[in-house]
């Protein structure tokens, strides 16, 4: 699969999180030397009644837990929407070699906005970050959830 592949899996994901009304977030986590998809996930906090049920920490955790290791030193992460600090710190425990995301989140991202988790002294690993990537569908998906909410 190529990078729009594995994006267009996590814009499903996201997908389907809209439809059981949780915010369309999606996120794949990719083993980079085999090009395997490790997990999907999309939000799940109001499903969950869990306010770290967000789509990556939920790829983070299945991704270790089917490898058995608690770092993904060689794996990718194809996001939605530009993860939040808590997401992105939790990226860098994890040692996630590559970040993939779509829409920019200027309110409450964590690596190109707000804190920039990656570019603090005390982070210890930087993943390497590509923005916009499938960026138009996930700000769309958005922008329509939080619409029919108004």
């Amino acid at each position: 699969m190529t990078r729009p592949d594995y994006m267009a899996l996590a814009l499903a994901a996201a997908e389907r999180a809209a439809a059981a009304g949780e915010v369309p977030i999606g996120a794949v986590l990719v083993d980079g030397a085999t090009g395997d998809v490790l997990a999907t996930a999309h939000n799940r906090t109001e499903t969950d009644a869990d306010p770290t049920a967000h789509a990556e920490l939920l790829a983070i955790r299945a991704a270790a837990a089917a490898r058995g290791e608690p770092r993904l030193v060689d794996c990718d992460l194809y996001v939605t929407l530009e993860p939040c600090p808590m997401c992105a710190q939790a990226i860098s425990f994890a040692r996630i070699r590559r970040v993939y995301y779509g829409a920019a989140d200027p309110k409450g991202g964590g690596v190109a906005h707000g804190p920039r988790i990656f570019e603090q002294k005390t982070c210890h690993h930087r993943p390497e970050v590509y923005p916009g990537i499938g960026e138009e569908r996930a700000g769309a998906l958005l922008r329509a959830f939080f619409a029919a909410r108004r």
